[in-house]
This record gives C-alpha cells, sequence and structure tokens, in this order.
C-alpha cells in the first residue's frame, strides 16, 4: 500500500511539472519570453506562485525545462515514423526526412516557440548546453540512418552527409513553418527528399513515391 501511494504522488507531481513547463510554453508562444512571467504561469496552471518552486527553484530553470521539451518533442515526432517504416535502409531515411518536413514538425506555434528561446542559447551555458545536447541527439539519428545505406562511407564521412542534411532539413523547416502559404502541397517536403538525396547519393523522392502507391 505504501508504494502505491509513493507511486501515485510521483505520477501526480509529473504531471504538474509538464502542466507547468506546458503553461510556459503556450505563454511563450502567444508573446514571447517576457510574457511568461512567474505569476502568469501558475495563472495558466491553474496553480500558486509559490508552489512553481516546488518543482524549479527559478524562472530560468523552468524555462530551461520547457525548451528541452520543445526539443524534444520535435524530434520525437520526427523519429516516431521509423518504428512502422521498412526494414529497407533507403526507406527510413526518405520517410525520416518526409516526417521532417510535414505537421506536426513543421509547425507555426513550434518555430515561433524557438524563436522564442533561441537568442538565450547564446546568452545562457544551460541553455546552450540543452541546445548542443538535442542537436546531437538528432543529428546522430540522421547519421545512423546514413550509415545504414548502401555503400556508406566510414564514421567522419557519415557524420559529415548528416550535417549537410541536417542544414538542408533545418532551412526548408525554418521557411515551411514561417511562410507555409509560399509553397505548394509537399512542395517543401519534395524538396528536401531530393536534396537529401543527392547529398547521399540515393533517389529518395522515388522511393518515397513507391512507398506511397504501396500503402494508398
Amino acid at each position: 500500500m505504501t508504494g502505491e501511494r509513493r507511486k501515485f504522488r510521483r505520477e501526480g507531481e509529473e504531471r504538474r511539472r509538464e502542466a507547468l513547463i506546458a503553461a510556459a510554453l503556450d505563454l511563450i508562444a502567444e508573446g514571447g519570453a517576457a510574457g511568461a512571467t512567474v505569476r502568469a504561469i501558475a495563472d495558466r496552471a491553474g496553480v500558486t506562485p509559490g508552489l512553481i518552486r516546488h518543482y524549479f527553484q527559478t524562472k530560468e530553470e523552468l524555462t530551461r525545462a520547457a525548451y528541452r521539451q520543445l526539443m524534444e518533442d520535435m524530434s520525437g515526432d520526427n523519429t516516431e515514423v521509423l518504428a512502422a517504416a521498412q526494414d529497407d535502409p533507403v526507406a527510413r531515411l526518405a520517410a525520416f526526412v518526409s516526417a521532417a518536413l510535414r505537421p506536426p514538425v513543421v509547425d507555426p506555434r513550434r518555430m515561433g516557440l524557438w524563436a522564442g528561446f533561441i537568442h538565450q542559447v547564446r546568452r545562457d551555458p544551460d541553455m546552450a548546453a540543452i541546445h548542443a545536447e538535442t542537436y546531437i541527439a538528432y543529428r546522430d539519428q540522421l547519421q545512423g540512418l546514413i550509415a545504414a545505406l548502401p555503400g556508406a562511407g566510414d564514421a567522419a564521412s557519415c557524420r559529415t552527409l548528416a550535417i549537410a542534411c541536417n542544414g538542408v532539413i533545418d532551412g526548408l523547416w525554418l521557411e515551411g513553418c514561417a511562410l507555409p502559404q509560399a509553397f505548394a502541397n509537399n512542395e517543401l517536403e519534395q524538396i528536401g527528399l531530393s536534396a537529401v538525396g543527392a547529398i547521399t547519393g540515393q533517389d529518395l523522392l522515388a522511393c518515397r513515391r513507391t512507398q506511397e502507391e504501396n500503402t494508398a
């Protein structure tokens, strides 16, 4: 019985912590970091400002947790597609690139949040560390997909290709979030598949079309 109570308490505290992070993200999305005051976060989450101190010693600590959550959610939505992807390495890379350039990864709200956080990365070493950690984790995922391709080179070559492919994906993601109306349906996805395919020497666009035809 005691163990059940402790488990229930841990789960309840974790949900409350998640609610505070969600409230901070909502407020930053609506009005930038300046609007996400401790009082505003508490009001949005339906708790007292004093309770926030139980979970986060400072507002900066809560802001860092919110930034980590944002980055991990985006990466998670992107990599989730791999769970159902084919075993073929080319098909897996194509699925990964497509997911990176479609909703829910491409989302104006998320881009606004990212922009609201990114200037703090240059000022706060802890924020910079979170940025580096999440970037490297995503790049490593991409590097692993590239390393599995037929004829893949050594680790150093795959790392270089992953950096280049990540740069393409990031640039298209940013434009797709900022100006979604400027692009035709699936246009950025097709450009991304073509560009990453050219970098890696694989016809990802044809592979993706075949995948979609087979699942239609």
